[in-house]
């Protein structure tokens, strides 16, 4: 009856403010209460229906108006350009990877875990924790809370828990790393293709990026060697292991020459480490941990493993660099939450965290090799770029012919989005890509995806 009233009440209202003036001051609730014969509190919920729907606005102590209604104009927001000026360096749009999309969907693009590739019950566990705790209300100490620090540190094994740096996310992490060890207008060496978020963390930096480029079993050492010698850059970011887009791993005699040319060269190789728990045929064995001359700066994130709501990563660096990171950290962000960095180590520091971890590499599995026989089946003019012995991602080749725009428009039209390839090279690509994600929901859709997308590329004559 209480929401019966409230309608009607509504209803009558909008006829009343439909012919009043811009303004108007609505009846009081006494006088609503005895002509609608209906409770002051049906009333209430009746004038916030109407604010909520845009048509009043209630002014406290004074009464209840009809709103003023906005003509209509185009926006002009043209002095901006020149307040602004022109940018000092290009920024890369966001990537696809962060879009959201409808469930209904199939989602071939995403950069993170399914839900149910995730320790949720372990994570809600950890929340209800630390919510109790003395994290929910003090100030941590800003290169993370020791206990966290000394996990970090243990993980990788040759590092001190001093040397670790805890960031809110692995992004921020890198911008930091970027500045405190490279700075503006200094070259850094990037593989390429590279990880999107390293491009846009070098160029808000506004590091000099020099591409190197890499292919299924990581760089070529003498391209690298080629690369410092010429620019004088003293960092080279790469991802050794589950390289994200391509998957790639490096053998370990790869990981032992490109350590050479760095302590040849006197440089810093920052080594992200992001797949770390996501092994499917090989564990990770991070080049950080056969480094004890500070050479490698270490960076693991737990975002993508726990939860994207938890977004806490460590950075390992011995000496000077430590120090620099540290203070580049704190002039983005004081210090991270205590209360998701306590959430983070109780939920990696719980006995089921390495029973989960092995459900996981089982279930990745499974996703990535029904996506690469999807592929095959669907679209037999691409290419894999190798079978990934871990991560989350396939990189595949398409014919040179391919529109990628055109594949992409056609592909979301047909309720399938994907990752365009270009998006991971920080210069031209040398060929037409796409990213796949295996880890993303729905796995059960990915032949009808991959059959969508060979369709797509069927109707451009490929």
């Amino acid at each position: 009856m209480s929401d019966d009233s409230s309608s009607r009440i509504v209803a009558g209202l909008r006829e009343w403010i439909a012919t009043a003036e811009p303004g108007a001051k609505l009846p009081s609730t006494r006088a609503l209460v005895a002509e609608y014969a209906a409770s002051p509190v049906t009333v209430q919920k009746a004038l916030r229906t109407l604010a909520a729907q845009g048509v009043v606005e209630s002014r406290p102590g004074v009464g209840t108006f009809v709103r003023a209604v906005r003509v209509a104009r185009a926006n002009d927001y043209g002095w901006q350009t020149a307040a602004l000026g022109s940018p000092p360096h290009r920024v890369p749009r966001v990537s696809t990877a962060l879009r959201t999309v409808p469930n209904d969907v199939i989602a071939l693009h995403s950069g993170y875990p399914d839900r149910e590739l995730l320790p949720e019950r372990l994570v809600r566990a950890a929340f209800a924790r630390a919510a109790r705790g003395a994290s929910a209300v003090s100030r941590p100490p800003a290169a993370g809370l020791p206990e966290l620090q000394a996990w970090f540190a243990a993980e990788l094994g040759p590092a001190a828990p001093g040397d670790v740096v805890v960031f809110p996310g692995s992004q921020s992490g890198l911008s930091a790393a970027f500045r405190g060890l490279v700075g503006a207008g200094a070259p850094l060496v990037l593989e390429s293709p590279t990880y999107w978020g390293a491009i846009l963390a070098a160029a808000q930096a506004g590091v000099r990026v020099v591409p190197v480029p890499s292919g299924p079993h990581g760089p070529d050492p003498d391209e690298l060697d080629r690369a410092f010698r010429h620019t004088g850059a003293r960092a080279f970011y790469a991802q050794p292991n589950f390289a994200n887009p391509t998957g790639a791993r490096w053998p370990a005699e790869l990981g032992e020459e490109v350590l050479g040319v760095v302590r040849e060269h006197g440089a810093f190789l920052i080594e992200d480490d992001w797949a770390h728990d996501f092994g499917i045929a090989a564990d990770v064995v991070p080049l950080a941990a056969r480094d004890d001359r500070g050479h490698v700066v270490y960076l693991r994130s737990l975002t993508k493993s726990v939860s994207p709501a938890v977004r806490v990563a460590g950075i390992i660096a011995r000496g000077a660099a430590r120090e620099r990171i540290l203070a580049s950290a704190q002039g983005e962000s004081m210090y991270v939450s205590g209360l998701l960095q306590a959430v983070a180590l109780d939920v990696v520091t719980q006995p089921g965290w390495r029973t989960h971890l092995r459900g996981v590499r089982r279930q990745l599995a499974a996703r990535r090799d029904l996506l690469a026989g999807a592929l095959r089946e669907h679209v037999p003019s691409a290419r894999l770029e190798g079978l990934p012995q871990g991560g989350l991602n396939l990189w595949v080749r398409l014919p040179d012919a391919t529109d990628p725009a055109r594949l992409v428009r056609d592909c979301e039209a047909a309720g399938v989005v994907v990752n365009p390839g270009g998006e991971w090279f920080p210069a031209e690509p040398p060929g037409v890509y796409l990213r796949l994600n295996y880890s993303g929901p729905n796995p059960g859709a990915f032949p009808d995806g991959a059959r969508i997308i060979g369709e797509a590329l069927a109707r451009q004559g490929l």
